[in-house]
């Protein structure tokens, strides 16, 4: 890592995502803070796609603080929904954040369409930029494969977590310990991608 900023910002105001970033890069000397502790406002999300989503957020954060800057766009893509609610994931039912009015727009927009035919995947797409004009940022893109489920399970976890079941785990994301979905989760493998990409480029 050596060459690379210690402070960074996490373009991003959630406390799970930061508790989530945080344990990811526990060990690696980065000191990350979120951007509501600088006061600095949500991006205009103008992108059609995760990756633009998190460049935008990421050379925001950076502008406004002056501090080297990671930025998450993730969400879910629903394979019968022809991908939605994609970009739209956090705000799918109208507000920013509502997980439980998006949670229930999910399933009835789902309706009783059989379980084979709910397959879905996590998206993570992952930005780190040195500045807000840094011209080459490291992008780094996790991918989770699992299904929706017709009812929320479990208690852990934020988002879509209760509704995504993950066949190989037998279980949904909201029923994983933090530490196990740290290990396995779409954020986790785009995270260790950008470490990675960080070791390499420091």
């Amino acid at each position: 890592m050596n060459g690379l900023p210690r402070r960074w910002v996490l373009a991003s105001g959630n406390a799970g995502k930061l508790a989530e970033m945080r344990a990811l890069l526990d060990g690696l000397g980065i000191d990350l803070s979120a951007q509501s502790e600088f006061d600095v406002a949500d991006a205009e999300e103008t992108g059609i796609g995760f990756v633009d989503n998190a460049l935008i957020k990421a050379r925001h954060a950076a502008a406004h603080t002056g501090l080297a800057a990671i930025a998450d766009d993730s969400g879910l893509a629903v394979d019968a929904l022809d991908g939605a609610p994609g970009v739209r994931s956090a705000r799918y039912a109208g507000v920013h954040g509502d997980d439980a009015a998006n949670n229930a727009k999910l399933v009835s927009a789902l309706g009783d369409i059989p379980a084979a035919e709910r397959g879905a995947a996590f998206h993570c797409c992952l930005v780190a930029t040195r500045s807000a004009h840094d011209p080459v940022p490291i992008i780094a893109h996790g991918v989770w494969r699992g299904r929706v489920l017709t009812e929320p399970r479990g208690d852990h976890g934020f988002g879509y977590d209760p509704l995504f079941w993950v066949e190989s785990e037998n279980a949904s994301a909201a029923e994983m310990s933090a530490e196990h979905k740290n290990r396995v989760s779409h954020r986790a493998r785009a995270m260790h991608e950008l470490i990675e990409r960080l070791r390499a480029g420091g």
